[in-house]
């Protein structure tokens, strides 16, 4: 019995060694490890190795001269695929590693055509670490969460048509020759359709951010500015919708709100009051000027906010909202862009204004004071609507026409409601002083140091 059991062991581990060279997998020694040691390894490696299926955070400035030429060179390659017929559309059902079908060799044969597999690798029914990684691929080239499972917003991306990709890049290539002049030695690009900031110092990017933008009836301009202040630990005044909308009601249902959030309560003489002092069943509130503490953990613009001249009232911030940034679908503001790793981000703004290293910089946040500073010199800021375009390494990338400007008819499974989007109109800075901003906030404006 132990003989066959044996036996048996031994022709089933040949068959897993043979597998995993195929594969390329590393495989132990026979007497390496115990059995189950032994087959669990071999089987935990990974057939992605491939530097294929990968897609490498590129260091090329996305308004650059390079870029450019990447992209007339995809535009070449995608003519070429839709004369040769595009490629096939997917079913609409999730695949995942382990799946079987004629549905995974639609897949492959997908993939295959836009160049995230190889050809070798066949069209099997098996979904296997290679399609997995292929979905990566494909997925962190359309903006999409790269989990390696064929979702709905997988599925869609897949079925955009060769011709509507083509199109896609013809008219960025545009967009993108507009910003291929000298745009300075240090600058800043936002990519609205991708939630993306990158901070460019030398033709080569320093740092990336990803960010959260302005939602489809609250867009992001486009524009050329200079970031020109940096305000630290800033305040945040609740602006009378917001009181009408969600102060009332929230105040209705729990008396505590108000100092749960750290939110105070003036009168027009800027005397405080206390929030039981308002009558909270009548729209009393709209009277009164509600401003919320300093504090990175509950202030809604974080524990700063960068200035940016412009006259739509909007700026980019911080936020104590982190978990949007683990999102796909990151169009959540009133207009602002909120950036993940803020710090990192107004350190590269600070450094050649002497005094703020990035020490400097913690001791102030931490200290909770209001501290503004000036930007010096004044960094140029792109905020830009580019979806799609491609890296010098060949990689082509596509994001959603969130704000539908491509005029092909693209519309993200994040953004499908149904309803024709209202376009909010530019909103000037008021005579007050105050600049209207984020989620329909006010930044109140305090005397510059």
């Amino acid at each position: 019995m132990r003989l066959e059991q044996s036996v048996r062991e031994s022709t089933f581990l040949q068959l897993i060694r043979s597998a995993a060279l195929v594969a390329g997998a590393v495989v132990l020694a026979p007497d390496s490890l115990a059995w189950g040691q032994e087959a669990q390894a071999e089987w935990a490696q990974r057939y992605d190795a491939d530097a294929r299926l990968t897609v490498s955070r590129s260091t090329t400035p996305i308004l650059s001269t390079q870029t450019v030429a990447a992209t007339e060179a995809a535009i070449e390659r995608f003519r070429e695929i839709v004369a040769n017929g595009g490629w096939p559309s997917v079913a609409g059902q999730q695949l995942r590693l382990g799946s079987n079908g004629p549905a995974v060799s639609a897949l492959r044969r997908r993939l295959i055509a836009s160049g995230d597999i190889g050809q070798e690798t066949g069209t099997s029914p098996v979904f296997d670490s290679y399609v997995e990684a292929a979905v990566r691929r494909f997925q962190a080239r359309h903006g999409i969460i790269a989990t390696g499972v064929v979702n709905q917003q997988t599925i869609q991306a897949l079925n955009v048509p060769a011709e509507t990709r083509l199109q896609q890049l013809e008219t960025n290539l545009v967009r993108l020759r507009s910003f291929s002049r000298d745009l300075g030695n240090r600058y800043v690009a936002a990519n609205i359709p991708a939630a993306t900031v990158e901070t460019v110092e030398n033709g080569e990017v320093v740092t990336h951010h990803v960010a959260g933008v302005g939602k489809i009836d609250r867009q992001s301009p486009v524009m050329q500015t200079k970031a020109i202040q940096v305000n630290f630990n800033p305040f945040w005044t609740v602006p009378a919708s917001v009181i009408r909308k969600d102060l009332i009601p929230k105040m209705q249902a729990d008396p505590n709100y108000l100092n749960a959030n750290h939110i105070r309560v003036y009168n027009k003489d800027n005397q405080e009051l206390q929030p039981e002092q308002i009558n909270w069943r009548s729209l009393d509130a709209l009277n009164f000027r509600f401003r919320q503490d300093i504090g990175g953990d509950f202030n809604s613009l974080g524990v700063v906010r960068i200035d940016i001249a412009n006259p739509y009232g909007v700026y980019m911030h911080d936020t104590p909202a982190k978990g949007v940034f683990g999102d796909d679908f990151r169009f959540v503001s009133s207009g602002c862009i909120r950036l993940q790793n803020v710090r990192d981000y107004v350190a590269w703004l600070l450094k050649e204004t002497p005094g703020w290293d990035r020490d400097h910089i913690d001791q102030v946040i931490a200290s909770g004071e209001r501290v503004d500073v000036k930007i010096t010199p004044a960094v140029p800021v792109y905020w830009v609507y580019v979806t799609a375009w491609a890296a010098p390494d060949g990689i082509t990338q596509f994001r959603d026409d969130i704000y539908q400007r491509d005029g092909l008819g693209l519309r993200s499974a994040g953004a499908d409601s149904g309803q024709p989007a209202v376009v909010q109109a530019a909103r000037p800075i008021p005579a007050d002083g105050l600049i209207q901003g984020d989620d329909d906030s006010y930044f109140e404006e305090r005397p510059r140091r």
